[in-house]
């Protein structure tokens, strides 16, 4: 049975009439087969339509073996003409993304002569090209992508004959040679495309390249366009003006004022540690003539507290042991010793410490879900 694609001859159409061909139980849903739609099914890229058919609500339409074929929840009677409605906004936001993509790509093409090699579209547009693209590339392709939409001109979709499509230069990742449907964007792209798209540049509002990286030796990019665009750029001015008033800054330096804020958390961070390995290292001195005497210091992380260790056992006797944590919480420990073999002890600290953890007769880390009290105690009867 051939549908009318309605999407194909007006893409801003959303209400329409329709007699169902076929209502047929699938799974939890129906099938239901129209004699025309303006559903669009799944495909280039785009996902398909949802909507109602009658008081069925329509979840997917899949194009299968030819046929349109809409999933709705609940079923309709064969024969009936039904009212049918699109979900025109999701519709729309979803033409803007898409054309969004064809007149980026078409720029990327037309300059830097990249291919479209991959294409996703979800929550944003996914786009991988064949060649890397600089920074300077990027802010370039985005502003004449913009220029474009201000100029407002013609986006058209149209199935040319088999010999015009010969001598059309157009951009396509298949193959193609009948019923192939053309769509231009006037002095920017030709692409073919089955997804129904907006009827002007004017329409996609605003495009934003919200990401790009080297992937797979070429530039992959992420792209939002019109009312997705200016959603996001919502979210994101909100948490700007909120960061720039915590500055206690101009929304326009809160980058900068923020750079110079975390580099001088940076370095009051280093110093914070190097003033409590310090801290450390007197308490140990002065357990010189003392053995398996733990040191406790919070918030010290495993490499510190094995260089601790390791730096300790150069000049004491017995178990020079560190730990970091607290009790309910755990401890991270590191053991080094000269004089005494701590296979046996992490062997032991397993047992009567709930410790994990491993290592060497002269070096042991790992952790501990004990107390304070436990751990000295243990150390207490470790003998050499």
């Amino acid at each position: 049975m051939i549908t009318e694609k309605l999407y194909d001859m007006d893409s801003h159409l959303s209400d329409f009439e329709a007699t169902v061909l076929k209502c047929e139980r699938n799974g939890g849903n129906y099938a239901i087969v129209l004699d025309r739609t303006a559903f669009f099914p799944e495909g280039g890229g785009q996902r398909a339509d949802t909507g109602v058919i009658g008081r069925a609500a329509v979840t997917d339409v899949q194009l299968n073996c030819g046929e349109i074929v809409h999933y709705a929840d609940s079923p309709v009677e064969i024969g009936s003409v039904c009212l049918c409605s699109v979900d025109r906004e999701l519709r729309f936001r979803r033409m803007q993304n898409h054309s969004g993509e064809h007149l980026v790509s078409g720029i990327v093409h037309n300059i830097y002569g990249f291919d479209n090699v991959g294409f996703h579209m979800g929550d944003d547009v996914t786009v991988d090209f064949s060649g890397e693209l600089t920074d300077e590339d990027v802010a370039k392709v985005e502003r004449l992508a913009n220029e474009a939409v201000y100029k407002n001109v013609k986006i058209t979709a149209e199935y040319p004959d088999e010999e015009t499509l010969k001598n059309l230069d157009y951009r396509s990742k298949l193959e193609l040679t009948e019923n192939v449907r053309i769509v231009t964007i006037e002095g920017y792209d030709r692409c073919a495309c089955c997804a129904p798209h907006v009827s002007c540049t004017g329409e996609i509002g605003f495009i934003k390249i919200i990401e790009h990286s080297r992937h797979r030796g070429g530039t992959r990019i992420r792209i939002l366009s019109g009312l997705d665009a200016y959603n996001d750029s919502v979210i994101k001015y909100d948490n700007l003006r909120k960061i720039a008033v915590r500055l206690c800054a101009k929304q326009n330096e809160a980058a900068q004022v923020f750079e110079g804020l975390f580099n001088e958390n940076s370095r009051l961070r280093q110093e914070l540690a190097r003033a409590k390995k310090e801290i450390v290292r007197l308490k140990n001195d002065s357990l010189s003539g003392d053995k398996n005497v733990p040191v406790f210091e919070n918030e010290l992380s495993v490499p510190e507290l094995r260089e601790l260790a390791l730096d300790s056992a150069k000049t004491r006797e017995g178990c020079c042991a560190f730990f970091s944590g607290g009790d309910g919480r755990g401890y991270t420990f590191a053991v080094a010793s000269r004089t005494v073999p701590l296979g046996e002890v992490i062997k032991r600290m397993r047992s009567e410490l709930n410790a994990r953890g491993g290592g060497s007769d002269e070096l042991i880390q790992g952790s501990a879900n004990t107390t304070e009290a436990a751990i000295r105690d243990f150390f207490s009867e470790v003998k050499e």
